[in-house]
């Protein structure tokens, strides 16, 4: 059976700029933080991407913006790519990362809903890895809709959570995340400890 790896997306300094606008879900960051701790204890993998937008005017484009933000960063050891489209798949070698390294279960969590969480959440399905989006370990920003009207970040984020629910992925709380890790170390543990289990 293969590993699971946490997969942050873009938790970066330049999306507290206020150009991105209203944004939901301010406790993002905390069970992002939550995850990280969690996932270190159990010395699981831990794969943080980085958005570099090649539009001058973005927030994401140089410093201090593409910094990690301090609930995210990343610790010794932990492996970092580099994106500049929607998908961390795309220009990377994140697939191959994946592969190699016996990963079939993707945890993932980050900004944006809708943007990049989506996208790389869907390509992940796609290509066959087992996926977990946390649902309130990320967050997006209200938009404008073609026909000029605002639409709520709250309602940009629940429907797309619905979009890909059951589709591409299983969309789980923080709390249903880390109930679902602590069973899997202790079955772990328990076959580590079986000796028929080495016979």
């Amino acid at each position: 059976m293969g590993l699971a790896a946490l997969m942050l997306i873009d938790v970066q300094q330049g999306f507290d700029d206020p150009c991105w606008g209203v944004r939901n879900n301010p406790q993002a960051e905390e069970n992002i933080a939550r995850l990280l701790v969690h996932w270190r204890a159990s010395r699981q993998a831990v794969i943080h991407i980085r958005h570099e937008s090649r539009d001058p005017s973005s927030p994401l484009r140089c410093a201090p913006g593409i910094a990690f933000k301090p609930e995210a960063r990343p610790a010794g050891g932990e492996t970092i790519f580099t994106k500049h489209v929607n998908s961390a798949f795309i220009g990377t070698g994140l697939e191959q990362h994946l592969r190699s390294h016996d990963v079939t279960q993707l945890v993932i969590a980050g900004l944006t809903t809708d943007h990049c969480v989506s996208t790389t959440a869907r390509m992940a399905g796609n290509l066959g890895f087992e996926v977990i989006l946390v649902s309130d370990a990320t967050a997006t920003f209200n938009r404008r809709g073609t026909d000029g009207l605002e639409i709520p970040a709250d309602d940009i984020h629940r429907i797309h959570l619905a979009s890909l629910n059951d589709e591409f992925c299983r969309v789980l709380t923080t709390a249903d995340v880390l109930i679902e890790l602590a069973v899997s170390l202790k079955k772990d543990r328990s076959a580590s400890a079986d000796p028929a289990i080495h016979q």
